[in-house]
C-alpha cells in the first residue's frame, strides 16, 4: 500500500475520533468519497493500526445507530421553515 494512503487512513481515523464525525462529514472534509472513507477505516486501517481502527469503528457504529434520528430532525427542520401557502393547506397558520 502506498504511504500516502496509509497516512490518509490514520488521519481520517483521528479526525473521526476527535470530532465524532460521520462518514459523510469526513468525506466532505477530506474531499474523498464516502466509500473511500469506509474502506480506509474498516479495511486498510485494520492492517496498519488495529487499535485505532477499533476506536474509529466505535464512533461510526454510534453514528450509524443514530442516523435515523438525525434524518427525522432534518425533515422536521425542513418543514418548520417552509412558508405557508394557499396551494398547500397543510402548512397554513
Amino acid at each position: 500500500m502506498k504511504d500516502y494512503i496509509e497516512e490518509r487512513a490514520v488521519e481520517i481515523a483521528n479526525y473521526i475520533i476527535e470530532t465524532n464525525a460521520t462518514v459523510r462529514q469526513t468525506a466532505k472534509k477530506f474531499g474523498i468519497s464516502k466509500s473511500t472513507v469506509h474502506k480506509d477505516v474498516t479495511d486498510r486501517l485494520m492492517r496498519i493500526n488495529p487499535a485505532l481502527a477499533s476506536k474509529a469503528r466505535l464512533v461510526l457504529d454510534v453514528n450509524k445507530s443514530e442516523r435515523h434520528i438525525r434524518g427525522g430532525m432534518a425533515t422536521k427542520e425542513k418543514y418548520l421553515h417552509q412558508l405557508p401557502s394557499k396551494d398547500n393547506p397543510m402548512f397554513t397558520l
